[in-house]
């Protein structure tokens, strides 16, 4: 390995290299069997005999933290491990306030038993041999370039998709109207660095997802809350100077119903009328179980302000870091130019076989495969909720994607948090519907994600948290 040492001035060098090389085995930087460079080498390296650094090694072999093996060199040798150094703290960089007020998901320490997480695909089912084979095609030399690509994406893969949404979604947009992204979330961030200007108005829904809103926030609109009923975002609540709109039309989140018909070209009107845009984020809605679907609101669209974003978190892995973003004409320039100046982010051999498998048709087997997994799920919970939840939720209808939320009849915070926090103390995770709100009265309930847990774990798992209703209720009253 290469190997750092500084060396100051021309005295007591033999010492300098041994302390170093000291303190990096007792931090842990170099660890038990990592291999030093020979003698000689490292010290053509540093300019110094090679008796010089062979003291050094001696030294540490004496101590027993090198060994020394014929013909193989020296390694490290029976080190206490010890936690790497951090770096020093030095002085408090002033920064933006608005970081200080995002909190970080913390990973659990340990896996809940029954996980309802929200947004999670399950992983046991990904395609892996099929998405390897694919991708060990695309890592050959005649396929890899020493260049990094369009800003815009894989072409193949621009092509793909716009065929694959046209189909499934209706969408209208030709290869070059698509634009790949590392997920959806960058195409919010690309979208955003193009449009919000500081002190823009913006708006998004109440409930809703937050990492939009909080992106929106960093940039320095004004971001506004508009509430959602049943039939989706209330078009009539929206302000009148704002100028971007955020939506989730096909498939509320996190609630789950759909836009209505009457609301999407209400929105349509508004947007036209006010010279605005409309952000379309159609995250799950390849899982639909039933009922017509709706037209996206981008296919609708007759004035080009609908900025259409999907990704294949859901439908593939969140891990893939695969999206897209499909915008007006006039928009694609500078998103491609936001593109360049925010680092390429996908994966050039990945949306290759993203392409193959999306021509292919292996991505729509695929999916036609995780929907009936997930409708079933979707069903099982939807009924045990209905007969034995009915005194403390109301479900929130819904017949697409991977979850489902209900409603507290109670509003109250302080039972939700409860709620949650003995659920998961008996090894049952949900989201708390209220963590999707910023208003001082949110609404409470329960989110239910089905795509991370097995159906042979739901019963039980809905089973603990009907204990905890009981148990919670009954302190309460």
């Amino acid at each position: 390995m290469d190997l750092y040492v500084h060396l100051e001035g021309r005295d007591n060098l033999a010492k300098q290299i041994y302390a170093q090389l000291r303190g990096a085995i007792l931090s842990g930087r170099l660890r038990r069997g990592d291999r030093l460079p020979p003698t000689r080498q490292l010290a053509s390296r540093l300019s110094v005999s090679r008796n010089t650094v062979s003291l050094a090694y001696e030294w540490l072999t004496s101590e027993g933290l090198l060994a020394g093996r014929t013909g193989a060199g020296s390694f490290v040798e029976g080190a206490p491990v010890a936690r790497p150094t951090k770096a020093r703290a030095g002085v408090a960089i002033r920064h933006r306030a608005v970081w200080d007020a995002i909190d970080l998901p913390t990973p659990r320490e340990h896996a809940p038993r029954y996980d309802f997480g929200v947004g999670m695909p399950d992983a046991a089912l990904f395609p892996f041999d099929t998405w390897r084979r694919l991708l060990a095609r695309q890592i050959r030399p005649s396929l890899l370039k020493a260049d990094y690509g369009d800003p815009a994406g894989h072409p193949k893969l621009r092509a793909a998709i716009a065929r694959h949404v046209g189909v499934s979604r209706g969408v209208n947009a030709g290869a070059d109207d698509v634009l790949i992204t590392n997920g959806a979330q960058q195409a919010f961030d690309l979208i955003a660095r193009v449009l919000i200007e500081p002190g823009m108005r913006v708006a998004v829904e109440e409930p809703g997802y937050p990492p939009p809103r909080l992106l929106f926030e960093s940039l320095g609109a004004r971001v506004t809350a508009i509430p959602v009923d049943s039939s989706g975002l209330d078009v009539a609540a929206l302000p009148d100077d704002a100028r971007l709109v955020y939506v989730t039309p096909s498939h509320q989140f996190p609630l789950g119903m759909p836009m209505s018909h009457a609301r999407r070209t209400a929105l349509l009107a508004w947007a036209e009328r006010r010279n605005a845009v409309i952000i379309e984020d159609d995250y799950d809605s390849e899982f639909r179980f039933g009922g017509r679907p709706l037209e996206t609101l981008q296919a609708i669209d007759r004035s080009g302000r609908v900025i259409y974003v999907g990704s294949f978190s859901k439908s593939l892995l969140p891990s893939l870091r695969l999206g897209f973003v499909i915008a007006p004409p006039s928009l694609q320039a500078p998103l491609q130019a936001a593109s360049y100046v925010a680092g390429w982010y996908a994966q050039w051999p990945a949306q290759a076989a993203l392409a193959s498998l999306i021509d292919n048709g292996l991505l729509a087997r695929h999916v036609r495969k995780m929907r009936r997994v997930y409708a079933d799920r979707h069903d099982r919970i939807l009924q045990t909720l209905t007969a034995d939840f009915k005194k403390w939720l109301i479900p929130v209808p819904s017949v697409t994607g991977m979850h489902l939320a209900a409603t507290l009849r109670s509003r109250s915070v302080r039972l939700e948090r409860e709620l949650a926090e003995c659920a998961l103390e008996k090894g049952v995770a949900f989201d708390r519907l209220s963590s999707y709100c910023t208003s001082d009265r949110p609404r409470t309930g329960v989110v239910l994600g089905y795509g991370a847990i097995a159906a042979s774990k739901i019963d039980e798992g809905l089973r603990l948290l009907h204990g905890c209703f009981v148990k919670t209720y009954a302190t309460e009253y």
